[in-house]
């Protein structure tokens, strides 16, 4: 801090001078008591100087409604809402939601450091503060094809960002348990440079969660279970409850929190379409939800703010108190959390709903490389057959709204020796193919659960290395889909009878589009639409739950570019299954 700035706060504080901006009026949220307090609050230069009697020179009249500091989202992929930095900052803002951490690995997945810098540099000069964690493991693992490779020299040389916080979610835990000389450089640079390091500890045992601990890994966003979270508590580990477009996880964990170790849990929202933000928001429906579930509304506050930012190293943030940024929100009651008012560094940035669209400036450059990424080889209906040795078969079953996928053994349909997708079993046709590098690959499965009942889904953002893939009841509508991906340079496409229905054009590493977020969630309708053609199951998101059936960290059974992945075994299994059963 400046001399200059730190004098004129502290005089503002001691009543010397007048504060740039006096709030009056409120009931103030103190997230370190648990307490409602009453006084005005003084502001200078975007910080709290002091809450007492004040004057100064703007008055805000705050009309008895609770402010509150705003929230944090704790761990967060803004690809998957398929927007830019600036547009997925003017969804969040009129939620509350005025800073986020972000783990940029899908577009790094995808473009490597290219794709790093694009979200540094999109993310710049707006009212809103994306912190990034610098992807841990690019590729997630070597089971399948990613676009881009990053080494530990890759990455270390951006710890010295402000912005840059971290080492993100490691997923990769046989490289932890084994000490893999890689992933130990990874660990040994990010300790060094002072920063923290998030987990990713999906279906991992007490010995793996005592392994991620003594490597300094003190996070996880991937409990399902109480008995999975207590584990991880027991342990020191900070307990990310995550409430996302698929995974739904807070009303599970949610009965685990208490007074005694509250302080040891935040919000998440992971991934979230855009269409789901607007309406929703992130973490601040994870606080509403908590606190209709029973939590009290101010722990629930303190979880989505001060418990964010303590865990990450953020000093002035999360709470209203002098020191802290004036990152400030009001609301009428705990009952709805309907937020009126939404204040970045002390400026008004959102009014009931709408974002201040004159704080924003900052328009993202595309570059050639950052749009050109969708190169996959030609494909055939030959190419999509998959041979069977006799009639059972593995399948990937879909869990409902949760990323966690059964590994189910049935008979299927054949014809001449070849698997046929069938309505009435639920069983389609699942392809993932290479996007990247023009291998060839083509990994070929069977799922059940997305209870399509024609035609054919095709999207490029499939975690974590976003290849290509399709699900279809016929090879011709999956094969239609895939020739209009390339065309569109990545996306989401419904298509039925030899017709494209919707398509959702994402040239920005097949991840994200350039447009206005109303132009991105105008066309979002018109795929709901279109799936509803399809009469696909409203009760959840099939292009998010079909996104993650190519990610080999997730449990039980996954397919990537290179087959048919058993995560529990961590290796490629075949379709077939060897013995009638």
């Amino acid at each position: 801090m400046h001399r200059q700035l730190l004098r004129k706060r502290i005089a503002v504080a001691s009543g010397s001078e007048l504060a740039d901006t006096v709030v009056r009026n409120g009931k103030i949220i103190n997230v370190f008591t648990g307490n409602i307090s009453f006084g005005d609050l003084a502001i200078v230069d975007g910080f709290f100087a002091g809450i007492g009697s004040f004057k100064g020179h703007e008055e805000i009249d705050a009309k008895g409604k609770y402010i509150c500091p705003t929230f944090i989202d704790g761990h967060v992929h803004i690809e998957s809402s398929m927007a830019t930095p600036v547009e997925f900052a003017k969804v969040l803002l009129p939620h509350g939601v005025t800073s986020v951490i972000a783990d940029p690995h899908e577009i790094a997945n995808v473009l490597g450091t290219a794709g790093i810098d694009f979200m540094l540099n999109a993310s710049k000069g707006i009212p809103f503060d994306c912190f990034f964690m610098l992807p841990s493991c690019v590729p997630a693992t070597p089971f399948e094809t990613s676009g881009a490779t990053l080494e530990n020299e890759d990455i270390a040389l951006y710890y010295n960002h402000p912005k840059v916080l971290g080492l993100a979610e490691v997923m990769n835990a046989p490289a932890v348990r084994s000490n893999d000389p890689k992933m130990l450089e990874k660990l040994l640079t990010a300790q060094k440079a002072g920063v923290k390091i998030d987990g990713h500890a999906a279906g991992l045992d007490i010995k793996d969660i005592n392994t991620y601990m003594a490597a300094s890994i003190k996070t996880d966003h991937e409990c399902i279970s109480v008995a999975e979270a207590k584990e991880r508590l027991e342990r020191g580990m900070y307990v990310m409850i995550r409430e996302g477009t698929v995974a739904k996880n807070l009303l599970d964990l949610i009965p685990l929190v208490n007074d005694k170790n509250s302080r040891r849990f935040l919000f998440v929202s992971d991934d979230k379409h855009l269409d789901d933000l607007i309406k929703k928001g992130s973490v601040n429906y994870n606080v509403a939800l908590a606190i209709k579930a029973g939590l009290p509304p101010v722990t629930a506050i303190q979880m989505a703010s001060l418990n964010v930012a303590e865990c990450f190293g953020l000093s002035t943030k999360g709470a209203v108190a002098p020191g802290y940024e004036a990152d400030f929100m009001f609301f009428e009651s705990f009952d709805d959390m309907n937020i009126s008012h939404v204040f970045k560094s002390g400026k008004l940035v959102a009014i009931n709903g709408k974002v201040e669209e004159r704080c924003f400036t900052n328009s993202p450059k595309l570059q050639k490389e950052i749009t050109n990424s969708v190169n996959h080889s030609c494909l055939t209906e030959i190419k999509l057959e998959i041979p069977l040795k006799n009639k059972n078969a593995n399948i990937i079953e879909i869990i409902p709204n949760s990323l966690v996928t059964n590994h189910v053994i049935e008979s299927v349909k054949l014809e001449n020796g070849k698997f046929t997708p069938c309505k009435i079993k639920d069983q389609l046709k699942l392809a993932v193919i290479e996007r990247h590098k023009q291998t060839d690959n083509i990994g070929l499965g069977i799922v059940k659960g997305l209870q399509l009942k024609s035609g054919a889904l095709a999207t490029t953002i499939a975690h974590d290395s976003h290849n290509l893939i399709i699900a279809g009841t016929n090879d011709k509508d999956m094969l239609l889909a895939a020739d209009e991906i390339e065309r569109i340079q990545g996306g989401l496409v419904v298509v039925k009878g030899g017709e494209i229905l919707a398509s959702l054009a994402l040239p920005i590493a097949g991840l994200m589009s350039n447009e206005p977020y109303e132009v991105i969630n105008e066309k979002l309708n018109k795929i709901h639409e279109a799936l509803s053609l399809l009469e696909a199951n409203p009760t959840f998101n099939p292009f998010l739950t079909l996104s993650f059936l190519a990610l080999p960290v997730i449990p039980h059974l996954k397919l990537t570019d290179k087959g048919l992945f058993d995560v529990t075994k961590f290796k490629h299994i075949d379709i077939s299954v060897n013995k009638e059963s």
